[in-house]
């Protein structure tokens, strides 16, 4: 990874010119660079690769469901002022909305930076698939998401839920840096080293994950909604979702008999339930077949009902969470 992001970052730096910004042009000038984010994990990605040199503000408030998110004047006023509005397309409509007259130049959409899954995938369409081929992620250039795939706003139907895999966040630091190098050219040394520290970070997690639930009686993940499609393709889960990618969504009598009906055909033992989304639905379909629920937290904002206080915590208990509830060893 880090020569990944050395090399982006050094070819950017040169392009850039010498304290030519491509973007708001702060960096160049002695002032932070302004980065907007719309969800917790690109805010705590952005501080991480970011550091003292950047000044990040998160649209979305601790315990508020980021889908849902309306932007006040104030807020679309910090994103008119931005030097990166940094987002996934199709998370939030209302940030999309309101990103579609900004100039391409002062947008980061992580859709360019990674290869996102398509939804149907993501929600487990693919069950039994074979992981081995996505292991060697090599940037956005690889997957055809890269600078040359146009405005970067036509991604399809995809899930958005990308931080739930650890190496597409370390793909994401690799672009984030990159693009506040061409922002910010005299410090483009500090974003690659932060950048390659954070990545070794999000690489011990992925590692632990791989082990973790290497062996487990179980491989099916059951979830209040389709959130952790990106954590159950890249370590060979199946996830199932009582209600789809829209948590608010309310699902069907009939939905709900038939995720009954898997949960006693399958022997699943374990309905899990998130910090953001109510239980009530899996909590009856626990009851109803006789399993236990525990909570997974989708990330999406750290609030005092998280299991951790940042990305890094939150990950590694919802992996105990997951460890415990699928019987692994």
């Amino acid at each position: 990874m880090a020569a990944r992001v050395a090399a982006g970052v050094a070819i950017s730096a040169i392009a850039a010119g010498c304290g030519t910004a491509s973007g708001g042009g702060n960096g160049g000038d002695g002032d932070a660079v302004s980065v907007i984010t719309g969800v917790y994990p690109l805010e705590w990605l952005a501080t991480q690769v970011g550091g003292d040199r950047v000044e990040v503000t998160n649209l979305t408030e601790p315990g508020t469901e980021p889908h849902d998110l309306e932007l006040s004047p104030p807020q679309i006023r910090e994103i008119n002022d931005a030097d990166i509005s940094f987002y996934v397309h199709g998370l939030q409509p209302a940030i999309d909305d309101a990103l579609e007259q900004q100039p391409s130049e002062r947008l980061l959409d992580v859709g360019d930076l990674v290869k996102l899954l398509p939804a149907d995938v993501a929600a487990g369409a693919d069950e039994g698939h074979d992981h081995e081929h996505d292991d060697g992620h090599e940037g956005g250039e690889e997957h055809g998401h890269g600078e040359e795939s146009g405005d970067g706003h036509d991604h399809g139907d995809t899930d958005p839920h990308m931080w739930q895999d650890p190496q597409l966040m370390a793909e994401a630091a690799t672009g984030l840096a990159k693009r506040l190098a061409e922002v910010d050219p005299d410090h483009a040394d500090a974003y690659t080293a932060n950048a390659e520290k954070v990545g070794s970070e999000l690489d011990a997690i992925d590692d632990e994950y791989s082990a973790g639930l290497a062996e487990c009686e179980s491989r099916d993940l059951l979830t209040n909604h389709t959130a952790f499609g990106y954590l159950a393709h890249r370590y060979d889960l199946r996830q199932v979702g009582i209600s789809g990618l829209d948590p608010e969504t309310e699902p069907s009598p009939a939905r709900i008999a038939e995720v009954a009906d898997l949960v006693q055909d399958k022997g699943i033992t374990t309905v899990f339930t998130e910090t953001l989304a109510s239980p009530a639905v899996a909590e009856t379909i626990a009851s109803e077949t006789g399993a236990t629920t525990a909570v997974l937290d989708p990330i999406e904002g750290i609030t005092d009902q998280s299991p951790g206080d940042d990305y890094p915590s939150v990950m590694r208990a919802n992996l105990k969470a997951i460890s415990k509830g699928l019987g692994c060893s």
